[in-house]
């Protein structure tokens, strides 16, 4: 099944990551990747928003996004998980899910924290693996 691949358990202890868990590094490539993710160096080409779902809805869509996207060959795409500003205790919810859930998938090279103007700490920009023919 699909959303089996994600799990709400990070057990991924070998990537580059910052104190405050916004960027993360698959081992073995290279640090530029991270600034040229951030500068927009990659095009986002397909965006989820997941305002509005709770962690099993979100877990779903997220697995189905990134079949899909991998099917169209996207490489840089954009998750909306929200701030938390509507959640209880205004502490965001789906944030640190959706960084561990993209942390447990080999297709997922890096991501950052989406620019201020993109979303800010409320999204994530994702490096995904090229699709190569078969």
């Amino acid at each position: 099944m699909l959303v089996e691949s994600l799990s709400d358990h990070d057990a991924c202890e070998d990537f580059v990551e910052s104190e405050d868990a916004q960027v993360f590094l698959r081992p073995g490539l290279a640090r530029g990747i991270l600034r040229k993710l951030r500068s927009g160096h990659w095009v986002v080409q397909s965006e989820l928003d997941l305002h509005g779902l709770r962690v099993d809805e979100a877990r779903l869509e997220v697995a189905r996004f990134l079949a899909e996207t991998r099917k169209h060959g996207e490489r840089c795409v954009r998750i909306i998980h929200g701030k938390g500003l509507r959640s209880r205790n205004r502490e965001p919810v789906l944030k640190s899910k959706v960084r561990g859930w993209l942390r447990q998938r080999d297709e997922v090279l890096a991501f950052v924290e989406a620019r201020p103007i993109a979303g800010g700490s409320g999204a994530v920009v994702v490096l995904l693996k090229a699709v190569t023919a078969r």
